[in-house]
């Protein structure tokens, strides 16, 4: 079926937001982009979502092809639109957060080079905006545990 609008469309991508927690360290995952923008620069997992898929679909077809993990249960967290938050065009982008408690092996895929782990604590310089929105779910994470250890104090 073909459309015809009178307006330009945004395109819509996910972002996968992945904790784990290695001792005291609070870890992230991160791709290193394998092509342009940003190519060799560390990136949240995420892409395009395709015209026939629900966004949670996305976001773990996602997250599998560009680091191999799956079965990670992952939450909206927020929406970024900021109009130029990608050089490619409009683009508005769901995250999704999620925390992975196995041990479970990363490998970069697909268009990730390279996937691996970092300390929430000492992050390379990443791409778009997505220091934003690893702010935005590390405060998500601090909140949780707030919630949880509130919870266990009772």
């Amino acid at each position: 079926m073909n459309y015809c609008y009178d307006y330009p469309r945004p395109a819509v991508t996910v972002d996968a937001v992945v904790f784990k927690q290695k001792g005291n360290t609070t870890q992230i995952l991160l791709i290193r982009r394998n092509g342009d923008p940003y190519k060799n620069c560390w990136a949240l997992p995420g892409g395009f979502v395709e015209i026939d898929e629900s966004l949670d679909i996305a976001v773990a077809r996602e997250l599998s092809e560009e680091t191999g993990l799956t079965d990670i249960p992952l939450a909206q967290l927020y929406t970024f639109g900021n109009p130029d938050r990608d050089p490619r065009g409009r683009t508005i982008s769901v995250a999704f957060v999620g925390i992975c408690k196995t041990n479970s092996p990363i490998q970069g895929n697909d268009d990730a080079a390279e996937a691996r782990w970092f300390s929430i604590e000492n992050l390379p310089e990443l791409a778009f905006d997505h220091d934003l929105i690893i702010t935005k779910a590390t405060e998500w994470l601090k909140a949780k545990n707030t919630l949880k250890e509130k919870s266990s104090a009772r």
